[in-house]
């Protein structure tokens, strides 16, 4: 076929795909094909009479492609013919400026996406509503299931129960100090202020050139408002989902995060609307908050974690809350968890400790409260439903730094940093690495030349490997049996380990005699 025939062919495929996936009327598969047309600067070719006249997705005129379970090649192949047409820039987020373009022209309005939630939650529930949901935010390619499949994944045996690891290939990894800087900056600069306010639905993006830099395209974000806290609030789902169901709620306003009572009884508002996910919030501070701090906002989804199944190392009372029980959970940080059926003695007690930890120092532990540069403690909270009883996990954090831990004292240490250097945020609070993409080449490369039996200065020198030299030694000193056949295996595990050392060194108190009775001195304060 000649490129006009492959444009024609193309455009009615993907409007197939959208009808036959329920993101697009039947009726209005010619409309779509002028708009996508449109979108990708042509005016011609138009489509078979055999395909504008098909009634139905029986019908033999209708492209096999179609029935994909993603638009992913159909994409990619009309982003090429928006370049060549001088639609986009020629790079990576022009093609997907007009790949979510496109998807955006072929699902519906978010008027109609709300009502029919609104239906779906009325006649089946909250689950069928949100079963929907998603299904429509994945074929609509805004979750990107192709580059989720791409992630490596794997669990750990660690001492605390398996953790779950995920090399992520999809983002670039995070620097703690841009995160910091992220949370201080201004709002109202640059339009949308940031990812993840409400006003992204239906953005065009901009590319990195602009004058307030990239933001990607986000024509096919769909958001459900919902009331968190007597406030609207937006409910969406991760493009680059790290677990089942990884979705979002952010609020309205772009403000700064902040972890109080106002913001645990959203967290149970979440719960009480979606009973079947878990909410949780990333701490309100730089270096133990792990995600965008300048836009008040959550995480939750369907997964149980690591975390959530922890064994329990005391139980403890909280004085005044008798309808509450308190469990410290045996896990690498220090996890505090909640049960109740009574949501406002939860919520009551969950403050109450959140207000005593804020003010909590131990010096021999290294826990300072508050210094010259401001306040230090603060929690990771996470809130879910388990048979209709009210779970609150507080992981007690602290920002605090030294001089032989600059980047913080409760922060992966440096000898860890050839692994993981970014901040523990809530994801990995609960036991799931969510690690850099540069590992992949760099494992693989520090892998033969370990089968090499190379030196740890040969290690040193190899630009890939340099930074894990020591480690790598230590593996093969510890690991005599290395071969081609098992070397994978083996450093996946101490990769594993490393992560649960991470965690660890988050932990701000230690399974240690010092840590354990830093714990119980803490909750003797309550």
């Amino acid at each position: 076929m000649g490129v006009a025939e492959d444009i024609a062919a193309e455009i009615e495929a993907i409007c197939d795909y959208a009808a036959v996936h329920g993101l697009l009327a039947w009726e209005d598969r010619i409309w779509a094909y002028n708009s996508v047309l449109s979108a990708i600067g042509h005016t011609g070719p138009g489509p078979q009479d055999a395909w504008t006249l098909a009634e139905n997705a029986e019908d033999p005129a209708v492209s096999p492609a179609a029935s994909s379970d993603v638009p992913d090649k159909l994409l990619a192949d009309l982003a090429e013919h928006a370049i060549a047409a001088g639609k986009e820039e020629n790079t990576a987020s022009g093609r997907d400026r007009i790949a979510m373009e496109i998807m955006g022209l072929l699902m519906p309005r978010p008027s109609e996406i709300v009502k029919k939630f609104a239906d779906q939650r009325s006649t089946k529930g909250a689950q069928a509503a949100t079963d929907w949901f998603y299904s429509l935010c994945c074929d609509a390619g805004y979750v990107r299931r192709s580059a989720i499949a791409r992630n490596i994944c794997w669990t750990y045996e660690s001492a605390y129960g398996p953790l779950e690891i995920t090399i992520n290939l999809s983002k670039p990894e995070k620097d703690p100090r841009e995160i910091a800087a992220a949370g201080k900056a201004p709002a109202g600069e640059k339009y949308p202020a940031c990812q993840l306010c409400i006003e992204n639905e239906g953005y065009a993006g901009r590319p990195a050139s602009d004058a307030f830099g990239a933001h990607p395209a986000r024509q096919n974000l769909r958001i459900i408002p919902i009331e968190l806290g007597h406030e609207r609030w937006g409910f969406q789902y991760s493009p680059y989902a790290y677990f089942n169901e990884h979705c979002i709620a952010m609020s309205a306003h772009h403000r700064p995060m902040h972890v109080d009572r106002a913001s645990l009884s959203c967290l149970l508002d979440f719960v009480d609307l979606f009973p079947h996910y878990f909410i949780g919030s990333n701490a309100d501070l730089p270096i133990v908050g792990g995600s965008i701090l300048s836009h008040d906002h959550y995480q939750g989804g369907r997964h149980e974690f690591a975390m959530m199944k922890a064994e329990t190392a005391e139980t403890f009372e909280v004085p005044g809350y008798p309808n509450i029980k308190g469990e410290v959970l045996k896990w690498p940080l220090s996890v505090l968890r909640l049960t109740s059926q009574n949501r406002s003695q939860i919520l009551d007690a969950a403050e109450h400790i959140i207000t005593c930890w804020r003010a909590w120092s131990d010096p021999d532990l290294g826990i300072i409260a508050h210094d010259e540069n401001g306040a230090h403690n603060t929690v990771t909270p996470i809130v879910r439903k388990h048979d209709g009883t009210y779970e609150a996990y507080l992981a007690l954090r602290c920002n605090i730094t030294s001089k032989d831990h600059p980047l913080g004292v409760f922060h992966p240490h440096e000898q860890w940093h050839h692994i993981k250097r970014e901040n523990i945020g809530l994801i990995e609070v609960m036991g799931l690495a969510i690690l850099p993409p540069r590992l992949v080449p760099e494992l693989k490369r520090t892998e033969e030349l370990l089968l090499k039996g190379a030196s740890l200065e040969e290690l040193r020198q190899d630009e890939l490997a340099s930074a894990h030299a020591v480690w790598a030694r230590g593996l093969a000193q510890t690991h005599p049996e290395l071969a081609e056949d098992n070397i994978q295996a083996i450093v996946k595990d101490a990769v594993g380990e490393v992560f649960s050392h991470v965690l660890e060194d988050a932990g701000v108190f230690k399974w240690d005699e010092a840590g354990r009775a830093g714990q119980m001195r803490f909750i003797a304060s309550l």
